[in-house]
C-alpha cells in the first residue's frame, strides 16, 4: 500500500468533517446532552452519517496497517485497533434503535459494535503509544499515549456512573448526561488515533529522508 498512513489520515479526517457537520446542522433539532451521536444515523441524513463513520473506520484500518506495517505497533495494538475499527463498521453498517418503535436486531449489533470501538481503541493508543516500549519519542506518540490514558479514564468513569446508577435503581443511560459523556469520549479517542496516524506518516517521511540521504552518499 502507498503511504497508508497519509491515506488513512485524510479518509479519518474526511468522516471527521462529515460528522461535525452534521452536528452543527442538527444543532438546534438535538439535544447534545442527551442524544448520542448514532441519533444522526435515524434521521433522512443517516446515510450521510453512516458513509462518516465507514471513512473513519476505514481511515483507522489504514493508520492500523501503517503502524504494523512499520513494527510500531506489535499484535496486541493491531488487534486493539482493528477493533476499534471493526466496531465503527458495525456501527456504520447497523442503525442504533429507534425507541419509537421498540428493540432490534440491528440496534443490538450497533450498540455492541460501539462498546467494541469505545473500548479498543483507549487499548490501542496505550499498549501502540507507551513511552517506554520506543527508544525515540515523539511529541505524537506522547499526545496519543496521554490521549489514550484519558480515554482510559473515560471508559472507567462511565463504568462507575453506570455502578452507582443501577444501585440506585437509575438506568444507565439516565445515570449520567449520556450524549454528552459520549461525545466527549468520541472526541478523546478520535484525537488520540490521529495523533497515531501522525506518528505513522512522520515515520514513514523520516523513512524516505534516510534512504534518500544515503543514496546520495
Amino acid at each position: 500500500m502507498h503511504q497508508p498512513a497519509r491515506w488513512g489520515l485524510g479518509a479519518a479526517g474526511a468522516g471527521i468533517a462529515m460528522i461535525v457537520v452534521l452536528e452543527l446542522t442538527s444543532f438546534g433539532e438535538m439535544n447534545p446532552l442527551r442524544r448520542t451521536i448514532s441519533e444522526h444515523g435515524l434521521g433522512p441524513d443517516g446515510w450521510i452519517f453512516g458513509l462518516a463513520v465507514g471513512l473513519l473506520a476505514t481511515g483507522s484500518a489504514a493508520i492500523g496497517v501503517s503502524l504494523a506495517r512499520k513494527r510500531l505497533a506489535g499484535i496486541f495494538g493491531t488487534i486493539a485497533l482493528m477493533g476499534w475499527s471493526v466496531g465503527l463498521f458495525m456501527t456504520a453498517w447497523f442503525e442504533k434503535n429507534d425507541w419509537a418503535v421498540g428493540p432490534s436486531l440491528h440496534g443490538s449489533i450497533h450498540r455492541a459494535g460501539s462498546f467494541i470501538a469505545f473500548l479498543s481503541l483507549p487499548l490501542a493508543a496505550v499498549i501502540i503509544a507507551r513511552p517506554w516500549r520506543h527508544r525515540e519519542r515523539s511529541r505524537a506518540t506522547l499526545v496519543a499515549f496521554g490521549l489514550g490514558i484519558c480515554s482510559v479514564l473515560w471508559v472507567v468513569g462511565i463504568a462507575t456512573v453506570m455502578v452507582i446508577g443501577a444501585r440506585q435503581g437509575l438506568p444507565w443511560w439516565r445515570a449520567m448526561p449520556l450524549g454528552l459523556v459520549e461525545r466527549g469520549m468520541a472526541v478523546t479517542e478520535v484525537a488520540a488515533l490521529l495523533a497515531l496516524g501522525v506518528w505513522a506518516a512522520a515515520r514513514q517521511l523520516e523513512t524516505a529522508a534516510k534512504v534518500a540521504q544515503e543514496d546520495q552518499r
